[in-house]
């Protein structure tokens, strides 16, 4: 009796992969199927590496099909993993603060334009799971990425925005409702967000980090490989001492993502009517003394202006205009992390 595609699906729907708890049919494992007489050949599709259940699954595969389809079968299964979408990123830069409301999300955001800007192919992820802020600021709130299917696999296509690939957790979710998962549940969404992407070719990543110090960070950390990491603060002492902890953290001997330095944002104010005064409203040099004592670079110094706040609630980031005077401090930070990231 010849052997079906339908009667191999079936027996394979009695096989369970164990970390996942369903079928491998279920799970959508099961690929490429080849019925040539008694020859059977398909390709189990694992979600990520496991060299301790793969051959385990396989010889179940084989079983299976053997005792419940035809015992006469020649059956030969194919272990296949996602391509890895980040071979072709030449740096992953991370934008890290050790507590929220110190502009985080906006040095990321105009950082990877500033990048763009300098001719670097720059692409933008927002891991801040929790808080995304990337749609807003680049007038994508309402904006839904698409999926292709290629080598079997599905892949986000990241939406493009002022020449930047732009990716955010926050295209999947209903904006005004709370995001509430655990650790695990966020963490294998950042793990979705970068393995499942189609990046193409980069030359910059630039992910923006929750605040903070957790599991987001520590999965990123030991799952993936970050070329650097830059660390936000203000000058003031409350925002100091939680960037010192950040510092801690990312020097620890299990995590040890390199420190590209500190930028120091808000650091003086200047009025749009006076823009040769600088007024240092929340301290002075607070970033300069803690990158001296810390042994890393102070990559920049943003100032606290209007136009920042306003261009980013419209979706237009302030370093897209060359005539605004914060562009040249953010064009000096990109310029600053490049030099860094190449040493």
């Amino acid at each position: 009796m010849a052997i079906k595609k339908e009667d191999v699906l079936k027996a394979l729907e009695g096989v369970l992969y164990f970390p996942k708890h369903d079928n491998v049919v279920s799970l959508n494992m099961v690929r490429d199927i080849r019925v040539e007489g008694k020859k059977v050949s398909f390709a189990l599709f694992f979600p990520e590496r496991d060299e301790r259940n793969e051959n385990t699954v396989r010889q179940s595969c084989i079983s299976a099909v053997v005792n419940n389809v035809d015992l006469d079968a020649d059956v030969s299964v194919e272990i296949r993993y996602p391509a890895d979408p980040l071979a072709r990123i030449k740096y992953i830069v991370a934008i890290a603060s050790g507590k929220g409301g110190v502009g985080k999300s906006t040095v990321a955001v105009n950082l990877a334009v500033a990048l763009s800007k300098k001719g670097f192919r720059t692409g933008i992820l927002d891991a801040d799971i929790y808080g995304p802020s990337i749609p807003l600021m680049f007038d994508l709130v309402d904006a839904k990425p698409a999926v292709h299917e290629e080598g079997g696999q599905q892949w986000i296509k990241p939406l493009e925005k002022y020449g930047i690939k732009v990716l955010s957790i926050g295209f999947f979710v209903d904006p005004s409702q709370a995001l509430i998962w655990r650790g695990p549940m966020a963490s294998n969404a950042l793990k979705q967000l970068l393995n499942e992407t189609d990046w193409g070719e980069l030359d910059y990543l630039v992910i923006d980090l929750p605040p903070g110090t957790g599991d987001i960070h520590l999965t990123l950390a030991q799952d993936f490989k970050v070329s650097g990491i830059a660390i936000v603060t203000t000058p003031q002492e409350v925002a100091l001492a939680d960037a010192r902890k950040a510092l801690s953290m990312f020097n620890q001997e299990k995590i040890r993502i390199p420190v590209l330095g500190l930028i120091e944002n808000m650091s003086y104010f200047t009025p749009a009517e006076l823009p040769d005064h600088k007024y240092y409203i929340f301290g002075r040099e607070g970033g300069k003394k803690l990158a001296e004592t810390a042994g890393v670079p102070l990559l920049g110094e943003i100032p606290l202006v209007q136009g920042i706040c306003d261009s980013g609630d419209k979706g237009m980031p302030i370093s897209l205009d060359d005539a605004s005077p914060v562009t040249k401090a953010f064009m000096e930070l990109a310029a600053n992390v490049d030099r860094e990231i190449r040493k």
